[in-house]
């Protein structure tokens, strides 16, 4: 299970940087960035390859930053990082595939980061029952 976990955390985060890096890109003059296949950019297909290879060494700089192995309780950090990839997937997705989805406001804020925010709060309580490990120390 373990395995499992960094793996999907692995293609969020290539998704995140992909979805970045397509979304600031795409709004250029050139033509050849905003090339689609089967209506997914091209260049995010090619940034998204790329940061698969990246997104091991991106999380554990991640952890060494917020000193997650040295943490006594290391549950509400693994929640705050879950929560922060599963939004920003969501934005970087509505952002590069649904920009029309970008429109709607609630109240002044964009529909689609509310939506996200709560997705995403959602995702990762899911998440942590499914893949948080808990040790739980007991007497022998």
């Amino acid at each position: 299970m373990q395995r499992l976990n960094q793996w999907i955390q692995n293609l969020l985060l290539a998704c995140i940087m992909s979805c970045s890096m397509t979304g600031l890109y795409s709004s250029t003059p050139y033509a050849f960035l905003n090339i689609k296949l089967f209506q997914i950019p091209v260049l995010f297909i090619i940034i998204f390859i790329l940061s698969i290879f990246v997104a091991e060494d991106l999380r554990n700089s991640f952890k060494k930053v917020f000193r997650y192995e040295q943490r006594e309780n290391k549950r509400s950090i693994w929640q705050v990082g879950v929560g922060m990839i599963f939004y920003f997937t969501q934005v970087g997705i509505v952002e590069v595939f649904f920009r029309p989805w970008m429109e709607p406001e609630l109240g002044g804020m964009p529909l689609y980061l509310v939506i996200a925010f709560l997705n995403a709060f959602l995702l990762t309580i899911i998440y942590e029952e499914i893949f948080y490990e808990e040790k739980i120390n007991q007497p022998h």
